[in-house]
């Protein structure tokens, strides 16, 4: 049935994501998992936590199966935030300590519920979904995160994409000076007053 099928791809592209998530994290120290690293705060351990707390929400309490594990309340606007630090008392293996045990209770809500199953959404316009709005969310938002936690990681020792299997940190350094400053000049020319006028 292609609901089934539907149901299986969506999760399984979601628990690789997931693993994306924790090896961006893999060989840093404290500091560099902390660290701000945009002017909004951007930081590779915040991500993380801030996507266990959502996961835990949406597919926790949108299907009337609530996380045992106390949340923040979505509503409470002095938390707005929070979740995307850690502060110097959580532990990294707090964090995904967390963020492993809501994925062992996403997948129990996933293997329990149809792919059809109604969910209810406060925070959203328009609050009634299905399991598969949910999954496609979470997909979706999971994802984008990986994207920056890629470029956070990039930024801090070059590794890029989705482990160790296939990073770019196995390409030397010669080669990513010769690919920046051919895009570099590319930039340039592009940018020339005379570009692309015609004599």
């Amino acid at each position: 049935m292609i609901d089934d099928v539907a149901k299986e791809s969506l999760h399984g592209d979601l628990r690789e994501i997931r693993e994306v998530m924790l090896w961006k994290l893999e060989g840093l120290g404290e500091y560099d998992i902390r660290r701000p690293l945009t002017r909004t705060g951007t930081n590779l351990l915040g991500l993380v936590k801030h996507l266990a707390l959502w996961e835990a929400r949406y597919l926790g309490e949108v299907f009337d199966r609530p996380f045992p594990e106390p949340l923040p309340r979505w509503d409470d606007l002095g938390q707005r935030g929070a979740d995307m630090w850690a502060t110097e008392h959580e532990t990294r293996e707090e964090i995904v300590g967390r963020y492993r045990r809501v994925w062992e209770h996403s997948d129990a809500t996933i293997a329990a519920l149809a792919i059809d199953s109604p969910g209810h959404v406060p925070w959203w316009p328009r609050p009634h979904v299905m399991l598969f709005d949910i999954l496609v969310h979470l997909l979706t938002e999971t994802s984008r995160h990986a994207g920056h936690a890629d470029i956070l990681r990039e930024q801090l020792d070059g590794s890029t994409g989705t482990g160790t299997d296939n990073s770019t940190q196995q390409r030397d350094e010669a080669f990513w000076e010769t690919r920046h400053d051919q895009i570099e000049r590319a930039a340039k020319a592009a940018a020339r007053p005379d570009h692309g006028r015609r004599p």
